[in-house]
C-alpha cells in the first residue's frame, strides 16, 4: 500500500529531476513527482494522483530553496507547457541533463562505467528555435489565440513573445494571428471537427534570413486564400515561402502528408558548416541551428573518417549529417521514411555537389536496413539518429551485421539510447563514451551522441 493518499498535504525532500523535468522525492521509499520542484529543495505539496508505484503532487510551497532556483522571465511560464526548466539556472540545467543521461545508462542499460562528458551548452540559451509549430484556437471572447497547450490539456495558452523562439518566428505568428482575425477565417475546433486553420508553422533560416510560414488546415482549400496571401506578404516583407499543409484527420498528429505552395518558394534554405540545405514543411532539421553545428561536428569526430569509408546513415531526415559525412567519406547511404525529407536530401546533395558520394532512399529503416545487410552490404561506420522511441531491434541487428568499426548513435531520448546501447552491447558493441549537447535550453530535453566500438582485441 502506498504511504500517501490523494488530497493529503506532505513535506518532501527533492533528490532529482524526472524525465519530464519534474522534481523527484521519496516518502518511505515511495516515489513522488512534484512539478516545479528542484533537487536539493524541501517542499510542501498536495498529492493529486496515487498509482501503484508512484504518486504525483502539486507544489504548494518551497520550504528550503535550491541555490539554482531562478525567477522565470516568461510571463506565461507557469501556464504554458512549452518549457519546463526556466526556474532552474542554465548551469543547473546542464548539470541535471548530464545526470539524466548518466542515470538512464545505469538504470535502463545497466551501463555504469560509461564516460558521460559535461553537456555542451550555449553561450546564450534564448531565442534559439528556428521552428515554431503551434495550435490556433478561439479564446473565451472569440479572439484568435496561438500558443502551446497547457500541460495535460488541449487548452491553448496564448503567447505574444516566446522567449526560446527566433524573433522572426514570433513576428510570423503575430502576423498570422492578425490576418486570421481580420478576415474572420474559421478556426478548427477539435470537439466538432469543424473549421479550417488548426496550426501555424514558421521556419527561419538563421544564417540565410529566409522565412517560411505554413498554415495547417483541416480543409483542402484555405478560405479567402488570395486575401490571406496578400496580407501576410504585406506584414512579412522577409517572407520567402508561404505554404499550406492539409491535415483532415482527427488526430493528435499535427502535420498532414500533403503540402502545397500558396506563394513563393516551396522551401527555405539554411547553411550548416559550409553546406546549404533546403528545408520544406515536412523536413526534419534540428531546431537549434547553432547547436546543430556543434552536434554534427561531434558526430564527425566520433565517425573519424579518412576519406575511404562507406557509411550508412539511418533516419537521415533532410541529410544534414549525411552530407557532412559525405564530404569526408567515400560513400554514404541515407534512409528515412518521410518522402519529402528524402526529396530534400537528394536536392541538398545536388546543391552541394555531393550527389556522387551520397545516395538516399525513402523507406522504413526497420525494413531497409535488414534488406541491405542481407545483400552483404558492409559499412565502416553506421550512424543511427532515430526518433524518441529509438531503434527497432531489426535496425540494430542489421547495423551489427554490416560489421562497422564504429557506430555513432545520435539520440534525443536518454531512455531509448540506454535501451538500445544495452542491446548493442549484447550484439558485441560497447559504448565508449557519450557527449550530451544542449539543443533545447529551458526544456527537459537533451541530445546525446554515443560512440560504440566492436568488442574485439584489434579495436582497443
Amino acid at each position: 500500500m502506498a504511504p500517501v493518499s490523494q488530497g493529503e498535504i506532505r513535506e518532501i525532500a527533492i533528490s532529482g529531476l524526472g524525465h519530464s523535468g519534474e522534481g523527484v522525492g521519496r516518502i518511505e521509499g515511495f516515489t513522488v513527482f512534484v512539478e516545479g520542484a528542484l533537487p536539493g529543495e524541501t517542499v510542501r505539496c498536495r498529492v493529486d494522483i496515487v498509482k501503484k508505484q508512484y504518486a504525483k503532487g502539486s507544489l504548494l510551497e518551497v520550504l528550503q530553496q535550491a541555490p539554482e532556483r531562478v525567477k522565470p522571465p516568461c510571463p506565461v511560464y507557469a501556464a504554458c507547457g512549452g518549457c519546463q526548466l526556466q526556474h532552474l539556472s542554465y548551469e543547473g540545467q546542464l548539470t541535471e541533463k548530464r545526470a539524466q543521461v548518466q542515470a538512464a545508462l545505469q538504470r535502463i542499460g545497466g551501463l555504469s562505467d560509461v564516460p558521460v562528458h559535461a553537456v555542451l551548452g550555449m553561450e546564450d540559451p534564448w531565442r534559439y528555435r528556428n521552428k515554431l509549430l503551434l495550435p490556433v484556437a478561439r479564446g473565451a471572447k472569440g479572439e484568435v489565440q496561438i500558443g502551446c497547450f497547457a500541460p495535460g490539456t488541449h487548452r491553448v495558452v496564448h503567447t505574444e513573445d516566446c522567449l526560446i523562439q527566433q524573433e522572426r518566428n514570433n513576428e510570423a505568428a503575430a502576423a498570422v494571428r492578425q490576418v486570421l482575425a481580420e478576415l474572420s477565417i474559421p478556426l478548427y475546433d477539435e470537439k466538432t471537427g469543424q473549421g479550417a486553420v488548426r496550426h501555424v508553422l514558421a521556419r527561419t533560416g538563421v544564417n540565410t534570413g529566409e522565412l517560411m510560414v505554413a498554415l495547417v488546415t483541416a480543409t483542402p482549400t484555405l478560405p479567402r486564400k488570395t486575401e490571406v496571401i496578400a496580407k501576410l506578404r504585406q506584414r512579412l516583407p522577409q517572407l520567402t515561402s508561404l505554404m499550406q499543409n492539409i491535415n483532415n484527420r482527427r488526430t493528435n498528429v499535427v502535420m498532414g502528408p500533403v503540402s502545397k505552395r500558396l506563394w513563393g518558394s516551396e522551401y527555405i534554405e539554411e547553411t550548416l558548416d559550409g553546406l546549404t540545405f533546403r528545408i520544406s514543411p515536412l523536413s526534419f532539421f534540428q531546431v537549434n541551428t547553432l547547436q546543430a553545428q556543434v552536434l554534427c561536428r561531434q558526430a564527425l569526430t566520433y565517425a573519424a573518417l579518412t576519406g575511404s569509408e562507406t557509411v550508412v546513415d539511418a533516419y537521415c531526415g533532410a541529410g544534414s549529417i549525411t552530407l557532412l559525412l559525405a564530404r569526408q567519406a567515400a560513400k554514404v547511404y541515407g534512409v528515412d521514411v518521410v518522402a519529402p525529407a528524402i526529396e530534400d536530401a537528394k536536392k541538398n546533395a545536388e546543391r552541394n555537389e555531393l550527389q556522387d558520394k551520397a545516395s538516399f532512399v525513402t523507406a522504413d529503416a526497420a525494413v531497409w536496413m535488414p534488406e541491405l545487410a542481407a545483400k552483404g552490404q558492409k559499412a565502416d561506420v553506421v550512424v543511427l539518429d532515430p526518433p524518441r522511441a529509438g531503434c527497432d531491434r531489426s535496425v540494430l541487428e542489421a547495423a551489427v551485421t554490416m560489421r562497422p568499426d564504429r557506430i555513432v548513435y545520435v539520440s534525443c531520448n536518454p531512455a531509448s539510447l540506454a535501451r538500445d546501447a544495452a542491446i548493442l552491447a549484447e550484439l558485441g558493441y560497447a559504448v565508449r563514451e557519450v557527449q550530451p549537447v544542449d539543443l533545447f535550453p529551458m526544456t527537459h530535453h537533451v541530445e546525446s551522441i554515443a560512440l560504440l566500438r566492436r568488442k574485439i582485441s584489434e579495436n582497443p
